[in-house]
């Protein structure tokens, strides 16, 4: 194909939303090149700072790989492409980036320069993935929302009046406002898929250890998954993450396993309770149309509830007892620097025993055992994401919760279950709310399945599309086109 004509040309803004195949072919065949979809999504991140997607901008250091992408186009097929030459991607400022200011959302850190990248950035970067910048966060991702005390929260880039959720909600925005196919986010309770559901965009928590964490997160929580527009960007951003790193001893080898499995009919359980904890009206209407598409789609859909007991404690108690031991001796002298927040889950952390840790871990083994038994004749749990959408801009959770002395994860159960079974989960937009405010859906598989959830995530996307207009000049993304279910 022949690069197109000047008046033929795509503009910018649908540069900036084409999805990873879409980027490719569009490199290989010289329509368009990796510095001009760059220097558009660089446009669009100066035109929505105000919504704070990012801690820190890259463009020298973006448009050096660009360049480098363009020439490897240019020289065509004399010299083998990395796989994702070129493509675009944010990375979440808790993971490490050689030479690129990584913050942790801290102001302790907040100059932090690191020498090396960690295992994902290693290899995105090897696979010619170019780095736009470092998403916002919470103070080491503490909660379910992004704000710190370094540049505040990322508002909702439907509502900037609503929080875009967090830890990881500077990646959701990132994703949904086009500034780039991939955003690389992690999640310890929802971090990935909280923000997926608020800013209407595919999350995506694969099972634990496919991706490798370094440094380590000691409570065993934490997953690094991609944010993206699409399930198949989302397959892909994986599949050139995953595999065995020996810094994670909890890594796990193999990359194909992440590609959806094409072809059956899978059975399929819908819950909106869990039993500790139910969803509100709409996010169980959502969900219980998501169930129909799937039905209609050919799969097997049965509804019937989970009865689990309350899994609240458990999650504190691993959360805050790791967390009780950051800055070690340092906690009163750096204490007034910390999100006071996250300094009162730490302090929490120091008042359990050992005995409480150790039961928590017992308790955690036994849902395990509990979610492998429930889940014996299904291949994936569908519940909504979230009980509700997206809370107030500037507060830590819902105002009920955000008003204790100690912010917990109550208000998010459907994502923190899985972080403590390590389950592969994935959050797909299942329309607005009476609001405005996306809804999303969370399919939920066996370990190490993680071809199902997304096989039934393409499914349900390609049966109800999720295709908003995107913006033009204002700072918010108009409604999509979609059927009656979900509103």
């Amino acid at each position: 194909m022949s690069p197109l004509a000047p008046a033929e040309r795509a503009t910018g803004a649908e540069l900036a939303f084409r999805s990873v195949d879409e980027l490719l072919t569009g490199f290989r065949s010289r329509d368009f090149s990796p510095s001009e979809v760059l220097d558009e999504i660089l446009v669009r991140a100066e035109r929505f700072a105000a919504l704070k997607p990012f801690l820190t901008v890259d463009p020298d250091g973006a448009r050096r790989a660009a360049r480098l992408a363009d020439d490897g186009y240019a020289r065509g097929a004399q010299v083998p492409a990395p796989p994702l030459l070129g493509v675009p991607v944010t990375i979440k400022d808790l993971l490490r980036t050689e030479g690129l200011r990584t913050t942790r959302g801290s102001l302790l850190t907040a100059d932090h320069v690191p020498d090396e990248d960690a295992p994902a950035v290693a290899r995105l970067r090897a696979a010619g993935a170019v780095v736009v910048g470092k998403t916002n966060t919470s103070e080491g991702g503490w909660k379910g929302d992004a704000g710190n005390r370094l540049i505040g929260p990322s508002a909702n880039p439907w509502d900037p009046r609503f929080t875009s959720g967090g830890s990881s909600g500077g990646a959701g925005v990132a994703a949904a406002l086009g500034l780039g196919p991939i955003a690389v986010g992690t999640d310890g309770g929802g971090s990935v898929r909280i923000p997926a559901a608020y800013c209407g965009v595919v999350g995506y928590k694969p099972t634990f250890g496919r991706i490798p964490y370094h440094p380590p997160s000691p409570e065993g929580l934490s997953h690094i998954g991609p944010l993206t527009r699409t399930v198949a960007d989302a397959a892909t951003a994986v599949r050139h993450m995953a595999g065995y790193d020996p810094r994670d001893p909890t890594s796990v080898p193999g990359r194909g396993a992440v590609v959806p499995m094409p072809g059956r009919p899978l059975r399929i359980r819908m819950a909106t309770s869990l039993g500790f904890a139910t969803a509100g009206p709409e996010a169980c209407a959502a969900t219980r149309s998501a169930a129909a598409v799937l039905a209609r789609a050919g799969h097997d859909v049965v509804e019937r509830d989970l009865d689990l007991p309350d899994q609240l404690g458990t999650m504190m108690t691993l959360w805050a007892g790791h967390e009780s031991v950051s800055y070690g001796a340092d906690l009163d002298r750096v204490a007034d620097r910390l999100d006071p927040g996250l300094l009162a889950l730490i302090r929490y952390g120091r008042t359990l025993s050992a005995y409480d840790l150790a039961a928590a871990h017992a308790d955690r083994a036994e849902l395990r055992q509990r979610m492998r038994e429930e889940m014996g004749a299904f291949d994936v749990l569908l519940t909504p994401t979230m009980p509700g959408t997206a809370f107030a801009l500037g507060l830590d959770a819902p105002p009920e919760e955000a008003a204790a002395d100690v912010v917990g994860l109550g208000w998010t159960p459907f994502t923190y279950l899985f972080n403590l079974t390590g389950q592969p989960a994935v959050s797909v937009p299942a329309g607005l709310s009476r609001a405005g405010l996306p809804l999303g859906i969370q399919l939920v598989g066996l370990l190490h399945r993680d071809g199902d959830v997304l096989a039934t995530a393409s499914d349900y996307e390609a049966n109800r599309p999720w295709r908003p207009d995107y913006p033009g000049l204002d700072p918010h993304i108009d409604h999509p086109t979609e059927g009656d279910e979900g509103r």
